[in-house]
């Protein structure tokens, strides 16, 4: 049975179908990354696992349990971390504090969690008293990934990490989601970089219109004519 489980999702925006039948799967351990142009349904997949949204047909399992009607608190109980497309801190609270937000979940000390944290961004810790709204977009990025790994999560889903990002800074994130991966941390992961994505991944799925049209190990994908043609700005050969 795969870690994260998506069989036959379908889930509506009113008339509008966003996701249509979509089977999906990810193994404990794995990087996988999810592809597709704008509107093509990856921010709803992630949504849906995470609980945000909830399909119309179809299972969404985790770890074995089926999460697809559950609230998104009880999936992040589950050990589910969603960092969110356009990273959504909270500008006015401090660094520290946004970490913070990240672990209300659990009960006791978070010393380990936020040691854990500041091991993958120092640059956290060294400005842990400022404010989230101060910080320059890669930072804001690191954040967001750091709150999210507050809970411990089992899975991270990630959105579009390297949005509207400096090249340096995307290199970094990019190494950093390799190392969560190796501290034991599974991840889906959406990104319009398409080779950045491919080169970090274990597999991929390429999505149309809100269908898996694609699947395959990430190096396969890589020189596929189709893959290259549509997302890696290189003609067919």
């Amino acid at each position: 049975m795969a870690f994260l489980e998506l069989a036959g999702v379908d889930v509506r925006y009113g008339a509008i179908r966003a996701l249509r039948g979509i089977d999906l799967d990810v193994d404990e351990g794995e990087i996988v990354a999810l592809l597709g142009a704008n509107g093509a349904g990856k921010t709803t997949t992630l949504r849906t696992t995470s609980g945000l949204l909830h399909p119309v047909a179809g299972t969404v399992r985790f770890a074995g349990t089926a999460v697809q009607q559950m609230p998104a608190h009880q999936v992040v109980a589950l050990g589910i971390g969603h960092v969110p497309e356009g990273r959504r801190i909270f500008p006015r609270m401090s660094v520290m504090e946004n970490l913070e937000m990240g672990a209300y979940q659990r009960r006791g000390s978070i010393r380990a969690e936020l040691q854990r944290v500041f091991g993958l961004f120092p640059l956290l810790e060294e400005r842990q008293r400022q404010d989230g709204g101060t910080l320059s977009g890669g930072e804001q990025q690191m954040l967001a990934i750091g709150r999210a790994l507050m809970n411990r999560p089992r899975l991270l889903l990630l959105d579009e990490p390297s949005m509207g990002l400096a090249p340096l800074i995307v290199q970094q994130i990019f190494q950093i989601i390799s190392e969560i991966r190796d501290l034991g941390t599974t991840i889906l992961l959406v990104e319009q970089n398409a080779a950045q994505a491919l080169h970090l991944a274990d597999r991929g799925y390429v999505m149309e219109n809100g269908e898996i049209v694609l699947h395959d190990d990430a190096r396969t994908l890589l020189n596929d004519e189709r893959v290259r043609a549509a997302y890696l700005g290189e003609g067919a050969a």
